[in-house]
């Protein structure tokens, strides 16, 4: 597996071996052996699948805070993906700035984003599937978002339009509006 540091630390880019013939292809996509040997322990409990059927579909920026805050490795099951995290740990040196990865079928990446981040994506094709592990399982009590388009964060989503987004993403706060919600432990 070749692995890729990013520029916020922590979260990386993991791109499995495939190995391909006239039938397709095979890979591990993940083996808590191999990440282990390569000093990253995490114990996923919870496999999500989700479709957008529109390119453009945007969800997110997500959270998920303590004590049931979530690592996630994301990956495109079909399809082709923007994927973004953003360090909302305060303290941080990187608070506030964010990372993003074109994720698909063809390249095979996937993004590990520890806790104290927020993750979101955009679709680049239609009928596109995320594909991802999370480290906690879903606590709807502790979730919490920021907008997708704050300014002060500044993500370019590479949009041509308007994303097709939940209600519920349209409405969500400004980065500045929720107040902190993970501190930063040091490198």
């Amino acid at each position: 597996m070749q692995i890729e540091e990013t520029k916020l630390p922590g979260v990386l880019i993991l791109t499995p071996r495939r190995f391909t013939d006239a039938r397709g292809f095979f890979c591990e996509s993940w083996s808590r052996a191999r990440m282990a040997e390569a000093g990253l322990d995490y114990d996923f409990v919870q496999d999500n699948h989700s479709l957008s059927t529109a390119a453009g579909t945007l969800r997110g920026l997500h959270h998920q805070a303590p004590p049931q805050a979530q690592a996630k490795l994301v990956r495109c099951g079909r399809g082709r993906l923007y994927d973004v995290a953003v360090d909302i740990r305060t303290g941080s040196p990187t608070y506030g700035h964010w990372v993003g990865v074109e994720l698909s079928f063809d390249n095979g990446r996937q993004l590990l984003i520890p806790p104290g981040f927020l993750h979101g994506f955009v679709t680049r094709a239609p009928m596109t599937e995320i594909v991802y592990k999370c480290s906690a399982a879903y606590a709807p009590q502790t979730e919490g978002a920021v907008r997708w388009n704050d300014p002060a964060i500044g993500i370019d989503w590479g949009l041509d339009g308007d994303p097709v987004l939940s209600d519920k993403d349209a409405a969500a706060p400004l980065l500045a509006e929720i107040g902190p919600v993970f501190a930063y432990e040091g490198a």
